[in-house]
């Protein structure tokens, strides 16, 4: 039995109320026809629920504890610097314009990236498949593209690798894709690319990578983006035309649709840096709705002193740290302890609300082993937000990363594709399964 090819579709920020109500309306025709062949759910994000790590989940099947990626912001202890994603154009300027780039294209998945984690890019070559990925951050893979830029290293991708004009394995015809945002014209540049693999039927695997919905409800706020989320539905469109139809597209190719994060309002932000002022050796790294603290070796307070700091904060609605072999979450001076039971699940100790959001347990244990990680880690209260590096921030519109259901329930659409997956961590697995190929060891070793 021959295995048909297989499109995963990644919408960024993209909330499953958003999708649902459009899909209702008749507003996103395209989605909604691959929703009359399919299966739909709301699944769970990673924490922080920020693009980076959410997107390094997706292509390992892994939680940060495996990938390493902690934050769009973070400190490495290695090199004893700061290292940003992007997170606002003033966070770029204070990180360095140059590093930024650098450890956004390049670094990210050649040095941060953890060893042990295995993207599906990676995976898929090995098994002899050809991969392909479009504007898709976390893209490790076998083959070497060296980049339009002079100043960027040569990088490891799949076969046929688009990132943002970058780095191009093929003459596409493509548009640039910087050349208007607001307007959606890096997804426009996607969808070029996107008919252009179609077409040819140039892959196994493609990883279809639509960015700007997020960038417009950062602006405007969540499922308030609905003229991003038409020019989503016209991308998909647009592979569904490039193969005679949507029939044809499902005779053809499995799909599937799915968010990496959502979003929730934002009215007040707050510096984490003027919280801590005044105390040797913190570094607070924030950023959207979420934050790592590090303790430098001058700090004299101790993981617990330090989270204890914010309890008065409005802002910060639960710390998180390790204490021994335990982790603990804190919230308005009260505190739940947890740890990996023996027989699956956790151990619990105190105020189990604390942690009363989507498989919160298991994503505050992973984000907290992450080998990057701060000491503490921050989750923001609803409508608010942490002032990044430049001291950006998204009142008025919308902002993701913390724990919150808003933040964390994402949708997902499998059409084509035996199963499903209850986290964003489970659809490399199925992915894999889908294909054939043995999912790594690490999949099942996740604590429920």
């Amino acid at each position: 039995m021959t295995v048909r090819p297989l499109i995963l579709v990644v919408i960024d920020g993209l909330t499953p109320s958003m999708l649902e109500g459009a899909i209702g309306s008749g507003e996103t025709p395209s989605l909604a026809a691959l929703a009359a062949y399919g299966a739909y759910r709301r699944a769970t994000s990673v924490f922080p629920s920020l693009t980076p790590v959410c997107l390094s989940s997706i292509a390992t099947g892994a939680h940060g504890d495996v990938h390493e990626i902690p934050h769009l912001v973070w400190y490495d202890r290695g090199e004893q610097r700061l290292v940003e994603y992007g997170s606002s154009f003033g966070a770029v300027r204070a990180a360095g314009i140059g590093q930024t780039l650098r450890d956004t294209l390049v670094n990210m998945n050649a040095q941060h990236l953890g060893a042990r984690a295995v993207t599906l890019f990676e995976s898929l070559a090995d098994a002899g498949l050809v991969t392909a990925a479009v504007n898709f951050t976390a893209y490790r893979g076998r083959t070497p593209h060296s980049s339009l830029l002079p100043f960027l290293d040569d990088v490891r991708g799949p076969e046929r690798f688009f990132f943002y004009n970058l780095f191009s394995s093929d003459r596409t015809g493509a548009p640039l894709s910087f050349r208007n945002r607001p307007a959606g014209s890096i997804d426009a540049y996607a969808t070029a690319v996107g008919r252009w693999l179609v077409t040819r039927n140039a892959f196994d695997f493609l990883l279809f990578y639509l960015s700007d919905y997020d960038y417009a409800s950062h602006e405007h706020g969540p499922d308030t983006a609905l003229e991003a989320l038409k020019r989503c539905d016209a991308a998909v469109g647009s592979l569904a035309d490039a193969a005679g139809g949507v029939d044809e597209l499902l005779e053809r190719y499995a799909v599937v649709v799915m968010a990496d994060h959502g979003q929730t309002r934002v009215h007040q932000a707050s510096s984490l840096a003027e919280s801590y002022a005044g105390l040797d050796g913190v570094l607070p790294l924030a950023s959207n709705r979420a934050a790592h603290v590090y303790l430098q070796p001058r700090c004299r307070l101790d993981p617990r002193g330090v989270a204890a700091h914010l309890d008065a904060l409005p802002a910060a609605e639960v710390t998180l740290f390790r204490e021994g072999g335990d982790a603990v979450a804190r919230r308005e001076g009260e505190e739940l302890i947890f740890a990996p039971a023996a027989g699956g699940g956790f151990t619990l100790s105190g105020d189990a609300s604390i942690l009363g959001y989507p498989d919160a347990l298991a994503r505050t244990w992973a984000a907290l082993a992450n080998p990057n990680a701060g000491e503490v880690l921050v989750s923001a209260a609803e409508g608010h937000e942490f002032a990044d590096l430049g001291g950006g921030s998204h009142v008025g519109g919308g902002s993701h990363g913390s724990l919150v259901t808003g933040d964390t329930e994402v949708p997902l659409l499998t059409v084509g594709v035996e199963g499903t997956a209850e986290s964003i961590v489970g659809v490399a697995p199925l992915v894999l399964a889908h294909f054939g190929v043995a999912a790594p060891a690490y999949t099942l070793d996740r604590a429920a």
